[in-house]
């Protein structure tokens, strides 16, 4: 029988499979809902930008910083002018979280952007502007911030793609170099499995550059494109993939004597691989992520790579595909265990409490990805416990059903594929929790006084005010009594004032302050030098949601 037929023969098959194609539908268009929002989301998050976004400032400003909360590299630093003429900066410095950035000139009046594009450890770049004036505010020059949302489709295509050819290509030519005693049966689908993958590799690699780049898909041919996506984390995958693409290839079409080693190498490709960037693999512990990441994608291909062969070899030639269904059958179990226990622990480390689940588009995402393993693990179990015993036996019917249960974990398994490409754009929780834990910051100064004011964490609720203080020529001060003061008119709150103590460390800190709302706060703090001397400085302060 032909694999067409045998394909035909799955999606015609009863109401149990019929039912499980609606659901999967259903949890495809709701992942088309959820990893579509309004911006994009990647790793690395902004925590403070100098100037501030919306400053004022009396004269130009030598240097621009930019503070996230990873390290990060740019990409694209372009300042804005206030006429809308863009000007390259392309003089900065990396430390540790911070981009330096020299302003390469004396900036006029009127309201400038400072355009940003980084990138993280994990491969994922992120973009974003800062708005600030000198003199005074004018019409802001437009930027464009727009999610491109045809590049975004075809990143999401060619991760699926990639994904084929690797679990279904690769993991496909293990199964049949080391499952079987020689037999070939659904090579042909193999083989078009590894060459989805060696098509959707490279071609991932250049809308990686594109993204990069903020750069339309116009633009793909061109050579900065391609070496931005080769210096990102990203460019190891593809180089990864295509080897273990090779490799799995050669063992199909190369000398059968060497046709194991090819195999196993491919699998062990496919770890590495996966491995090599994504949010998992650039999480910490790395000496715990980077294995688990690795035995996770190995699992995968050996698991998903056998379901091919495996049906149309019991469809084709029952009585030569027993030793193959019992080779897979004693090995699947292990190999779930691992497989599972792999992905307990990234989700542990990814997801950290179990409100993400649902206040998060990852957590979201995980949620479908769980429900269709759950509908896997319930096929994979009645095939391994129930069907393989009578089917090694040579019953017809039993095997039929085998065959028909093996096509639906292959749908399955297609939609799994779906659902985690879409994690390429939505950060995890353990990301966003980093991010919302890091202060909200600001400098003051004055010629009188000047002070570094830290808010942590720098969102809305429960938090806590450090202030160092110094004299306006960065001189020790050593005031009587030191104040803050929060107001925010706008929100018709009135002012947040609370003393400071000085627990001894040179500083002075103010504890159970609780910020209610969101957005721009005026920071003010009263410094009293001595009983008739009182200085206050204030800025803006942001906090976020």
């Amino acid at each position: 029988m032909s694999a067409t037929t045998f394909l035909r023969m799955v999606c015609t098959t009863g109401k149990c499979a019929g039912r499980l194609a609606v659901g999967m539908l259903a949890a495809l268009m709701l992942l088309a809902i959820i990893a579509a929002p309004n911006q994009a989301f990647a790793h690395a998050a902004l925590l403070k930008a100098d100037p501030a976004d919306g400053a004022v400032l009396a004269q130009s400003p030598s240097q621009f910083s930019l503070t996230f909360s990873e390290p990060v590299s740019p990409l694209v630093l372009t300042l804005v002018r206030p006429d809308g003429t863009p000007v390259p900066l392309t003089a900065f410095r990396l430390s540790d979280q911070t981009i330096e950035i020299d302003s390469q000139q004396v900036l006029k009046s009127g309201t400038h952007v400072l355009s940003w594009r980084v990138i993280s450890a994990d491969g994922h770049p992120v973009g974003g502007s800062v708005l600030f004036s000198i003199g005074a505010p004018s019409e802001a020059p437009a930027v464009s911030e727009a999610v491109d949302q045809g590049l975004r489709s075809a990143i999401w295509i060619g991760k699926v793609f990639l994904y084929i050819g690797l679990f279904l290509g690769v993991g496909g030519a293990f199964a049949l170099a080391w499952l079987t005693q020689g037999g070939r049966s659904g090579q042909h689908l193999v083989i078009a499995a590894i060459l989805c993958g060696l098509v959707a590799a490279p071609l991932s690699l250049g809308l990686q550059g594109l993204d990069a780049l903020g750069a339309p898909l116009a633009r793909l041919l061109q050579p900065n494109i391609w070496q931005t996506a080769l210096a990102t984390s990203f460019g190891w995958t593809v180089l990864i993939a295509l080897m273990a693409l090779g490799l799995g290839l050669l063992s199909l079409v190369g000398p059968r004597r060497h046709a194991k080693l090819f195999a196993l190498a491919g699998l062990a490709g496919v770890g590495a691989a996966l491995a090599a960037s994504g949010h998992a693999s650039a999480a910490e512990p790395q000496w715990l992520t980077w294995p688990m990441v690795f035995l996770h994608g190995a699992g995968i291909a050996f698991w998903a790579g056998a379901l091919l062969p495996l049906g149309l070899a019991l469809r084709q030639q029952p009585a030569e595909a027993a030793p193959f269904l019992r080779r897979f059958s004693r090995a699947i179990t292990y190999v779930v265990v691992v497989l599972a226990a792999a992905g307990i622990v990234l989700a542990v480390i990814q997801v950290q409490t179990p409100a993400a689940l649902v206040d998060t588009a990852y957590g979201r995402l995980l949620l479908i990805k769980l429900a269709l393993l759950l509908f896997l693990f319930t096929l994979a179990a009645i095939n391994r416990w129930k069907l393989t015993a009578p089917a090694e036996a040579g019953e017809t019917e039993v095997q039929r059903r085998l065959v028909r249960s093996i096509g639906i974990e292959v749908l399955i398994v297609l939609a799994i594929f779906g659902v985690t490409a879409g994690w390429r754009f939505t950060p995890p929780p353990r990301a966003l929790a980093i991010a919302a834990a890091q202060p909200a910051s600001i400098h003051i100064h004055t010629s009188k006084a000047m002070a570094d004011l830290s808010i942590t964490p720098g969102h809305t609720g429960p938090v806590a005010a450090t202030i160092v203080i110094m004299t306006g020529d960065f001189g020790p001060l050593d005031a009587k009594q030191v104040t803050l003061v929060l107001s925010k008119p706008d929100s018709g709150i009135e002012p947040l004032k609370r003393p400071a103590t000085k627990p001894g460390d040179g500083t002075w800190r103010v504890d159970d302050l609780v910020i209610p709302v969101s957005g721009r706060w005026t920071a003010r703090i009263d410094i009293l030098v001595s009983d008739f001397d009182i200085v206050k400085i204030e800025a803006p302060i942001d906090i976020r949601p």
